[in-house]
């Protein structure tokens, strides 16, 4: 396979800083060449440009702050992955969630048109789905996924030309943090989601199985691995840890499952933040979750 790295280093859509250093983690954890050694051929785009927050006034417009530049970074992740040839896989390293709103809808358009349909598998303790209006906090890290699915402002909601996810082609694994106005939104958007009871009480293994036959018309899959799905025991390194979350097999099962499906088409690895982790221990947790979404087995 002819993987493709391209670092968004964003964290102007976050409440803290450090997760503009998360494509640096992960490369330093040696992504790149844990893929190699799985026999795939790499190419590591480097970095779409960023601006940083400290040369910014932090200003908010229309209730997102920092709009103007996370739009600028999102426009230029669009063309990077867009250009890319259809049998690519991308690998698009964050930087917080708000990049996907770039990643996602690049992947749509390689090949040309309008947009492929694309599924999104959504691991996340947080369901990322508020809007300008919902937001408490204005941070736009928490309103990619209603942006894509064609909510919200429209200026973010228009990357691409206007391309949408259908709200019935996601789902959401791991969630256990809901912000009150976002779950109005979420109860009729028609988009499924296994929150951490969900799979307490089916097992990862059934999510996935369930979560593959309800993507079974999508053409293309696009997985966004928020790294704070994982529980924070053992992934330290997060802007907004939320206790409960994935274990580490349930990861690495999740992963394995989809990789033997051979349907997933593109990842996100987002939210890795350096500055909270120990001893790089999150970068190197979610590069193993590559390699095992990627074809790493145990045996």
């Amino acid at each position: 396979m002819n993987v493709s790295i391209l670092g968004i280093p964003m964290d102007l859509g976050a409440g803290r800083r450090g997760v503009d250093m998360g494509a640096s983690a992960l490369r330093n954890a040696h992504l790149a060449g844990r893929l190699r050694g799985l026999g795939h051929t790499v190419t590591d785009l480097g970095d779409v440009p960023v601006a940083l927050p400290e040369t910014l006034d932090k200003h908010t417009n229309a209730g997102l702050v920092f709009l103007e530049p996370i739009l600028d970074a999102c426009r230029a992740t669009v063309e990077r992955i867009a250009e890319l040839p259809e049998d690519a896989f991308p690998i698009t390293l964050g930087g917080d969630h708000s990049i996907s709103m770039g990643t996602v809808t690049g992947n749509a358009l390689r090949g040309g048109g309008t947009g492929q349909r694309t599924g999104v598998i959504w691991v996340d303790a947080h369901t990322d789905y508020n809007t300008p209006q919902t937001s408490p906090s204005g941070n736009i890290h928490g309103m990619p996924l209603a942006h894509l699915t064609g909510l919200g402002d429209p200026r973010l909601a228009g990357l691409g030309g206007g391309w949408h996810v259908c709200p019935q082609d996601i789902v959401m694994i791991g969630i256990r943090s809901v912000d009150a106005r976002e779950r109005e939104l979420l109860r009729g958007a028609g988009i499924k989601a296994y929150t951490m009871k969900d799979v307490d009480q089916l097992g990862i293994t059934r999510v996935t199985e369930e979560t593959l036959e309800r993507l079974s018309g999508v053409s293309r899959l696009h997985v966004s691995f928020d790294a704070d799905a994982l529980d924070p025991g053992v992934a330290p390194g997060v802007g907004t840890p939320v206790p409960g979350g994935l274990t580490y097999r349930e990861g690495h099962l999740l992963m394995e499952l989809l990789s033997e499906s051979g349907r997933v088409t593109s990842l996100d690895i987002v939210e890795v933040n350096p500055v909270l982790d120990t001893r790089n221990q999150t970068a190197e947790l979610m590069v193993g979750m590559a390699a095992s979404l990627l074809g790493q087995r145990i045996l």
